[in-house]
């Protein structure tokens, strides 16, 4: 049996009420309404680089603590773009666990210099591209996770900004289907639950069980697991009031985790994914010869640690899943929050309230 621990750098899953909901949840329906919303995104300008101007609108902290060290700054000097970046107009943004991680100071041994903006998922537009970038022109709208190793040096400029300079190998083409709120909340969980499973060594005709499988990650695991893997079976916890939810996604067994334990079932799974923390009762769930994937906390001996690599190689080749709706963004129905209302979500992500992604839109 092989163990394998990923760092917790999405959202967990939490409490959904689905009477919101028709299925997968996209946007909050009060703030932008079918038409209203298709019409905003559909109007994003696309500005080319003689627009772009000395000084960005950011968001930065100077020093580590607290969500109240964020300040809105409007006078951040624009990146430069390196020979193989591109300056991306960001038009959302998502935020992440280990956005506030970093801003705690949990990984200052490894961080880039302070000041820092915050943010990893991003999704836009190219306005401008270095020398030696071959796949991207200006106009083009993408998206991925700026940071090619999330805790290792992460950039100084984040995707909360109005511009954000990214590595082209990072970024991929935004999916046609999807606007640039479910784009944004996509990168980091997808890539976190392909490269999981990959690691993992799943394949086709093999089953797995996933722990949390509402939420931002769980609910990616699910149908990359069944779409893009072929999983004979996929079984999922959550509470009671999600069980609907996990059988829109596609799950074969949906566990109430409120009046059974998925260790004490019968039934043994060849991978177990675990997004919420509960790597020891995992350990019982999975099969002889199983993995078991964890992304919250340690795991016990014997394993092996690895840390998850942005790739935008790896959204390209999810993207055919994305556009067929095989694979869709669970982005929480509080969003998106505009830009100055970043202290408001940060502080939301992190009350562990949240379901899904909590996406930052529109970014002036």
């Amino acid at each position: 049996m092989a163990l394998i621990m990923m760092p917790c750098l999405i959202g967990c899953p939490h409490t959904l009420n689905l009477s919101r909901y028709n299925s997968v949840i996209f946007h909050n329906p009060s703030r932008f309404q079918g038409a209203a919303m298709a019409a905003a995104l559909a109007s994003e300008s696309i500005a080319v680089a003689s627009d772009v101007p000395p000084k960005m609108k950011a968001w930065v902290y100077d020093d580590y603590g607290p969500v109240s060290v964020l300040r809105a700054d409007d006078g951040v000097l624009v990146p430069e773009v390196e020979d193989q970046q591109v300056l991306v107009k960001v038009v959302a943004a998502a935020l992440n666990p280990v956005d506030f991680k970093r801003r705690q100071g949990m990984f200052k041994s490894a961080d880039s210099a302070l000041p820092t903006v915050p943010g990893y998922d991003v999704a836009g537009i190219v306005i401008k591209v270095g020398s030696q970038v071959k796949n991207f022109k200006e106009g083009d709208e993408v998206y991925g996770d700026i940071n090619e190793n999330g805790l290792t040096h992460p950039k100084r400029f984040g995707s909360l900004a109005e511009y954000t300079a990214v590595e082209e190998k990072l970024l991929a083409l935004k999916p046609q289907n999807l606007d640039f709120v479910q784009a944004a909340g996509l990168p980091l969980a997808i890539e976190t639950a392909y490269e999981g499973l990959e690691r993992a060594g799943f394949s086709a005709g093999k089953s797995i069980l996933v722990l949390g499988g509402a939420g931002g990650v769980g609910s990616i695991v699910i149908q990359v697991a069944k779409h893009v893997f072929g999983a004979s079976r996929v079984a999922a916890t959550s509470s009671t009031g999600k069980l609907e939810l996990l059988k829109s996604l596609g799950v074969d067994l949906a566990i109430d985790y409120t009046k059974e334990n998925f260790e004490d079932l019968a039934e043994k799974f060849d991978v177990v994914y675990d997004s919420v923390g509960q790597g020891d009762k995992a350990l019982k769930a999975v099969k002889e010869g199983g993995r078991v994937v964890g992304i919250w906390g340690a795991l016990s001996p014997p394993g092996f640690v690895f840390l998850l690599t942005s790739n935008g190689g790896m959204l390209t080749k999810l993207n055919p899943f994305i556009e067929e709706g095989k694979i869709k963004p669970l982005v929480d129905p509080k969003g998106p929050f505009p830009f100055s209302q970043v202290i408001e979500a940060f502080t939301y992500l992190e009350s562990g309230r949240a379901t899904g992604k909590v996406v930052i839109y529109p970014i002036p």
